[in-house]
Formats: structure tokens, C-alpha cells, sequence
């Protein structure tokens, strides 16, 4: 896969993109607000473990959707109740073969 956009980017969606940036695999891209989009474009994916910090660059990150295109893989990390509004928004992430992953909680 070569486009992965993470959908929340706080704890669960923050512990995967960075993971799979990480790999330089792939790019990871985040629809994000508030400080947390500021600290991705600032800073990049960032993951905390224990005495060690990971780093790896964003690709890109917005807070529409429409402003990332087309995904490979969307990884939805948001909690349930935003999820209403991730279905209104989604569809500029969306082609043919695009896989969604939810990896929602709470």
C-alpha cells in the first residue's frame, strides 16, 4: 500500500500512523484538528514508549478530507461518536479499491 490516511490521530490513530510511518513503507497522511493537527504538521507522527521516542514524517495532514485525495487504506480512529461525521466526510479518501479499517474505541 503506498497512501494510508489515519482518520483521528489522538491515541489509537497516533500509536498506528506512527508505527506504520515508521516503516517507510508507505505514506501516512492524518485528518486531524485542533493542537493535534498543529503538532503533526510542526512535528510529524510522534509515539512516547516509555524512555523512547519515535519519529516519522506525515505526509500530509488537514482537517478535510478533500484536501488528501484518494487512499490506499483509511484507518478510522475515532471515537464512536464522531463517526457520524467521518461518513458525511469521507468520500475524497474513497476509490474503487480502497480499504477501510476501523480501529475505533471508546
Amino acid at each position: 500500500m503506498k497512501n494510508i490516511c489515519i482518520i483521528g490521530a489522538g491515541s489509537i490513530g497516533g500509536f498506528i500512523g506512527t508505527r506504520l510511518a515508521a516503516t517507510g513503507q508507505t505514506a501516512v497522511s492524518a485528518i486531524a484538528r485542533g493542537a493535534t493537527l498543529d503538532a503533526l504538521r510542526t512535528h510529524g507522527w510522534r509515539l512516547r514508549q516509555g524512555d523512547q521516542l519515535l519519529q516519522a514524517p506525515v505526509a500530509a495532514a488537514s482537517a478535510q478530507a478533500a484536501d488528501l485525495g484518494v487512499q490506499d487504506l483509511v484507518i478510522i480512529a475515532v471515537k464512536g461518536p464522531a463517526l457520524s461525521q467521518v461518513a458525511r466526510d469521507i468520500a475524497p479518501l474513497l476509490g474503487p479499491d480502497t480499504m477501510v479499517l476501523p480501529a475505533m474505541n471508546g
